[in-house]
Order: structure tokens, then sequence, then C-alpha cells
């Protein structure tokens, strides 16, 4: 596992200090405000250390309500709403400055077999050969800001592939449809919930930039204001975030100042393995300098 994997599971791993009260690290990674996965990823892991571990999540449903520092640590309490024959469900608060930033609910489930279906996984190229994020961004880092310029082009823990491109400081109308393969660096070890935490982080990078496509703009310009206003998980299967998935999105709506994404993540095998919807904040501040 490289370092900067390492850093990250510690960073969701949390600390408990009390009871139903846990404390999670910061990560600053050049966004206006802290990084939603992070919070998304750290309360999700909360809620899980209050659960049985026969149980598995199977869905979380969240609100951002105020925007985080990426400088202070987060503290998440935990409330025990139920703990049913079958299902067993946990509210989660994320506090900083004594204010709640973002709330959800998480409900999990013990193993049970029952009718089975799924739609197909889309025929998409596959990650061999596609140049990484960090490689697409490396072609515009000369007109990046320097702070920004820094922190997109440092090694990151999860490695993003696209299999749909726009190039973010020049965008053209596109069609809210993309593809993305995306993996951990590193092997990870073989804990269920973990794998589930990590993919919690990872769903919400570029989500919402699906509903931005046919307006040619990006969330590199400075005139967008641009934050995730709600975020659902439904986890399907036990999955690996260590190996390739592909996360296929579409946006169907964008209107009133907000946009609506949903998605799809499929493994290798063409496995649905969950899905995810989110609406955002999409707010035009000016015209582009």
């Amino acid at each position: 596992m490289s370092q900067i994997l390492e850093a990250l599971v510690e960073l969701l791993t949390l600390e408990p200090i009390e009871e139903n009260l846990f404390r999670g690290n910061s990560q600053d990674l050049g966004f206006r405000q802290l990084f939603g996965g992070q919070v998304l990823g750290q309360a999700l892991s909360a809620a899980s250390q209050t659960v049985a571990p026969e149980r598995h999540v199977h869905s979380l449903h969240g609100y951002f309500l105020r925007p985080g520092d990426a400088q202070l640590p987060v503290v998440y309490l935990v409330d025990r709403v139920r703990d049913g024959g079958s299902f067993t469900t946990r509210r989660v608060s994320a506090v900083q400055k004594g204010q709640t930033i973002f709330t959800c609910s998480a409900s999990f489930q013990i193993d049970e077999e029952s009718f089975e279906h799924q739609l197909p996984m889309p025929e998409v190229v596959g990650p061999e050969g596609l140049p990484t994020e960090m490689e697409l961004a490396a072609q515009v880092a000369h007109l990046m800001p320097e702070k920004m310029r820094e922190k997109f082009l440092c090694p990151k823990p999860i490695e993003i592939r696209p299999v749909t491109y726009q190039n973010p400081l020049k965008p053209e109308p596109m069609e809210p449809i993309k593809h993305v393969w995306f993996r951990a660096d590193g092997r990870l070890a073989d804990i269920p919930a973990l794998h589930k935490y990590l993919l919690a982080y990872a769903s919400d990078f570029g989500f919402i930039g699906t509903a931005l496509q046919p307006h040619a703009v990006t969330f590199w310009q400075p005139h967008m204001q641009l934050a995730s206003l709600d975020h659902a998980i439904w986890f399907h299967r036990d999955l690996r975030v260590d190996e390739w998935l592909l996360y296929t999105s579409d946006s169907p709506w964008a209107g009133a100042g907000r946009g609506f994404a949903r998605g799809s993540i499929f493994n290798r095998q063409g496995q649905l393995v969950a899905s995810v919807a989110q609406e955002g904040l999409m707010r035009q501040r000016g015209e582009a300098k």
C-alpha cells in the first residue's frame, strides 16, 4: 500500500473519543471548502463502528448543510436509531465549530438470499492505456494558478482514468454522460466495510460535473459556485476499491441553480456494485474572466 493510500485509510478510520462520538482529521484537496467525499466516507465509518460486523451497509442518504473547513478536524455524533431483526439504522451528524455541517442516515442489513437482476454494464474501453486525470491535468498545468497546480499534480490515493474527457480550462458543450474508471492506488486489507468507506469517498469526485457538461463550464472556472447539496449511495454487493471499477453517470436535469446526477458503479466482471445520486448547487456568480 502506498503512503498516500495508507494516509487515506487512516483518515477514514476515525478516533473514538466517547461512546457514539468520533473524531476525524481533514485533508485539503485544493477546493474552496472541505471535500464532500471525505465527510461521506468518515460518516459511514463512524456509523459502521456502532454496528455488528455481520450487518453490511446497503444505503446512505446525506445532506450537506454548511461548507466545511479543511484545516479543522470533524466530530461525528452517531444516533443508534434502531437495531431490528434484519435491519439496523444509524443517524450521523458531522460537526465543526459547534455547527452541523452534514447529516446522514445509514441502513445496514444481514445477508439474505433473494431474487436478483441488474441492468448491463455499458460497453466502453477498459482502463488499460487510458491517461490518468493527473496526466491530463499536467497537459494544462501551465494555465493553472500555482496553488491549484500543486494540489492537482501531486500523487493521489485514488487513480482515476476518464473514458470521456472535457478540457477543464477550455470546455465545450458535451452530452451529460460520463464514464470513468477508478481504483485505489495499492492493495487494501480484506475488510468489506473499508472498501465501502473508500467507495463513498471516491463517489463524490467530479460527480456533479456531469450536469455541467452541456453548458461548457467546469468547477475549475472562478465564476462558478458549485457545492454538493445531498448525496445518496446504495451498496448492492461487496466490492473491492483496489480493483478497477467503472463509474458511469448521467444528468437528466438541471435548473433553478441546481443540477442532478445519477451514477452506476460496476466491477470488471460487469456486476453492478453500487448506485449513486446527487443534487448540487450550480450557480454562476458572474462572467468568466
